[in-house]
């Protein structure tokens, strides 16, 4: 029996049992050594997972050559044996005298990147580029489709830079890995490229960046990526017509995605996914659990991608029976346990403020993946748990789970929220080791990060230094500055943010109003309100909120007012607070109980609002009416948020209370507040005890605002530091005048910088002066 007969007879087997029968046959033939019979019978074995035989075979042959190897090595990686593969890679550089050709690099490389580490792939790259293949296009496309794995994209674009002439495969590999980074402005960026360079793109190319428009919600670059689609006859591809029905439904067009649903001649079940998808992301719940029945009704088995989109995951709130049903389902299907259904699930949980479900179904799943801790964390922050989401990252990085850019953005948010500048830095760190500084998402929450800790410098030198910049990073960088009362350089920034050609967004205009009401730049920031429009951005109550706080804090109460009364909306409890708030600080009783009438009607339960008008009465002197404030309070057993403040010591947050003596350290912390208040006096310092009860000695009003949590959190700051370190404490409600006063001597007296984050803005207390200029 000849070669050829029984290279098709290896060819056409079926099972391993016809397999293994012909190899028998070859052996009784013979032509066990022959090379393509070999090759063939090792390339079988794999395709039928038989790729502990193909290895015991493969040494048999007396002169095995490169292609037979290069077979192998693919083998095991297509069989998931990628430390098989390097090992077959090492002993054919060191007992063979063959030599690696572009392939056994492209297959060895392919197989190590489902490693959880990138060091052996790194060594594999160094080999090719010395044995002549570091422009070679499928090398290349290996390297940049591994680099993207490990989300190392400045290093994944250097390899495409380095491919002579990059062929469609190569394009397409660097544009899909950029999407699964989420490098989704980046990866149009190259999409373009791809055209200007006259490559032509396939069916490939268009369903790998379609989704990168998708989540920027970039209708006008989809209907042009559309009209390619059309002009190059793929509009009937559907994979390519599924990937724009994602499109139109995250761009909120149900209607035009239907409409691209029905044109699919026969949908697969992944086009049904996408349209019941499509509907649940739109709040369209009734219609995603209609077009999943008439799904069912078809006969066609459900998987878990079907379930996630089921899964009201972006209109969570009055759908907890739905989401339970959905659970329900779930396991009684047996998918419950499949990590992208669960990690839905605890999101979806989380959403609804459900919190210990979603941790229970966390701890439960037997395999958490990245995305399930992703969820989990996030949940956590979302939900103002934010010392919890640190912990669990914490415990993240014990299961040895590499991050991803999702789960840094996630961590620095709760840093942010919690005022931990050391643990934030320690991100940074985690950072630029995993080598996600060109992600503008995590680049754009470390700048947050850095800006609500308190070190602003820090964020503009990052800011500064991003090569690619979006609308959420200008936006980061201007509410940043706002929150420092740096009202000028908001508005430096803003202007340059138009002049590069950037469309301000609803929260640009909400913080550059904010910056230029904390600075007191009126004419600066009406001028901003009055161009909204101009820009396409109806102003919303948060914006007309912010106008009224602009005028009244720069004691313009009656413009306020006349503000307030022409809103072409009717005011909501937003514009009141903020004209109640600014009667506060410039003591005027009249229209304070004008906005407290209207803030009652609409928002009777808010304790904040009847805090804030007894205080105005007790600022006055008016104590019956602040008393019968007071007590309106009490009858409706309103729950006044109590004041607290954190300060970091290390990697510890330390948390102090108005009068707080739990802490280890309180004695020590009494006495030096004790040592301090003497030495504020001498330096001409007087408690402000306006705010204090009316029906006490003075003394002992002095005694209630001297325990306030700030100062015990200072002296406690003083106490752990060393001489002339800066201390940046956190306060959780807007600072007290007696409070302000006292760091301001504080910082004079202990030669000391002290930065204060109260629940509006930051404090930065030098030399017995605050960069607000006493204006908040």
């Amino acid at each position: 029996m000849s070669r050829i007969f029984f290279h098709s007879l290896i060819s056409n087997s079926l099972n391993p049992n016809h397999l293994s029968q012909t190899h028998a046959q070859i052996i009784i033939n013979g032509l066990q050594n022959d090379l393509i019979i070999a090759t063939k019978l090792t390339q079988k074995l794999s395709d039928f997972g038989l790729i502990h035989q193909a290895r015991l075979l493969v040494p048999t042959i007396s002169q095995p050559d490169i292609f037979l190897y290069n077979v192998l090595i693919r083998g095991l990686s297509h069989n998931k044996s990628p430390s098989s593969a390097l090992s077959l890679y090492t002993h054919l550089r060191l007992n063979t005298n063959l030599k690696p050709d572009n392939f056994t690099y492209a297959f060895v490389i392919s197989s190590v990147s489902s490693l959880n580490i990138d060091k052996p792939g790194k060594i594999l790259h160094a080999h090719s580029i010395i044995d002549g293949f570091g422009s070679d296009m499928f090398v290349g496309s290996t390297l940049i489709d591994f680099y993207l794995k490990f989300s190392h994209i400045w290093i994944a674009h250097k390899v495409f830079d380095q491919i002579l002439n990059p062929d469609t495969v190569s394009w397409n590999t660097i544009i899909s890995g950029l999407v699964k980074n989420c490098c989704f402005d980046e990866s149009i960026r190259v999409f373009e490229e791809m055209g200007m360079s006259g490559n032509r793109f396939d069916s490939s190319t268009l369903a790998a960046i379609l989704p990168a428009v998708a989540e920027l919600q970039d209708l006008n670059t989809g209907k042009k990526i559309q009209c390619m689609v059309i002009k190059r006859g793929f509009h009937y591809h559907g994979f390519v017509l599924t990937g724009l029905v994602s499109l139109y439904s995250k761009c909120r067009d149900v209607s035009t995605a239907r409409l691209l649903f029905e044109q699919i001649g026969r949908p697969d079940l992944i086009s049904w996914n996408a349209m019941i998808s499509g509907y649940s992301s739109n709040g369209e719940t009734e219609c995603a659990v209609e077009l999943f029945r008439n799904l069912v009704a078809t006969g066609a088995r459900v998987t878990s991608s079907t379930i996630v989109g089921l899964i009201p995951v972006f209109s969570p709130f009055g759908n907890l029976h739905l989401s339970h049903s959905i659970h329900g389902l779930s396991i009684k299907c047996g998918i419950c346990s499949n990590t992208s259904v669960s990690t839905a699930l605890t999101t979806v949980y989380s959403r609804l403020n459900e919190i210990e479900s979603a941790r229970r179904l966390f701890d439960e799943s037997p395999k958490k993946s990245l995305e399930s801790w992703n969820a989990m964390i996030s949940g956590y922050v979302q939900n103002g748990l934010t010392e919890v989401a640190i912990s669990l990252f914490q415990q993240m990085q014990l299961s040895e789970v590499r991050p991803s850019p999702v789960t840094i953005t996630s961590i620095l948010s709760a840093c942010a929220q919690l005022g931990a500048l050391t643990l934030g830095k320690w991100v940074h760190e985690l950072i630029v080791r995993e080598n996600f500084q060109s992600n503008i998402y995590v680049s754009t929450a470390l700048i947050d990060m850095y800006a609500k800790c308190g070190s602003i410098k820090e964020a503009q030198q990052l800011f500064d230094t991003m090569m690619e910049k979006n609308v959420v990073s200008w936006n980061a960088m201007i509410s940043g500055y706002g929150l420092h009362g740096l009202g000028r350089e908001a508005l430096r920034v803003y202007d340059e943010m138009l002049q590069k050609g950037f469309s301000p967004s609803a929260v640009t205009f909400l913080s550059v109003l904010y910056a230029c009401s904390h600075s007191g730049l009126v004419s600066e920031g009406e001028r901003v309100f009055q161009s909204m429009e101009h820009h396409g951005v109806k102003p919303a109550p948060e914006h007309f909120a912010c106008m009224v706080d602009l005028l009244g804090r720069a004691g313009k109460l009656e413009q306020a007012l006349q503000f307030i009364n022409e809103m072409p909306v009717d005011p909501g409890p937003a514009e009141w607070g903020s004209l109640l708030g600014a009667c506060m600080i410039h003591k005027n009783t009249n229209l304070a109980q004008v906005a407290s009438d209207n803030l009652f009607r609409l928002d009777a339960d808010n304790v904040g609002y009847h805090v804030l008008l007894s205080n105005i009465y007790t600022a006055d002197q008016n104590y019956p009416a602040a008393a019968v404030v007071r007590q309106a309070v009490r009858k409706k057993k309103l729950a006044k948020t109590p004041g607290c403040t954190l300060i970091e010591l290390g990697e510890t947050l330390h948390t102090f209370t108005s009068g707080d003596r739990s802490h280890p350290q309180s004695a020590a912390i009494y006495a030096k507040l004790e040592k301090l208040t003497a030495k504020m006096r001498e330096a001409g310092f007087r408690a402000g005890t306006e705010m204090a009860l009316h029906d006490v000695e003075e003394e002992e009003k002095e005694q209630m605002v001297n325990v306030h949590s700030e100062k015990l959190a200072i002296a406690f700051g003083l106490i752990n530091s060393e001489p002339g370190t800066e201390i940046r404490i956190i306060k959780n409600l807007r600072v007290c005048l007696d409070c302000h006063n006292a760091t301001k001597f504080i910082s004079k007296i202990t030669e000391r910088v002290i930065v204060v984050r109260d629940a509006n803005r930051f404090h930065h207390f030098k030399d017995g002066v605050c960069s607000c200029g006493d204006y908040w």
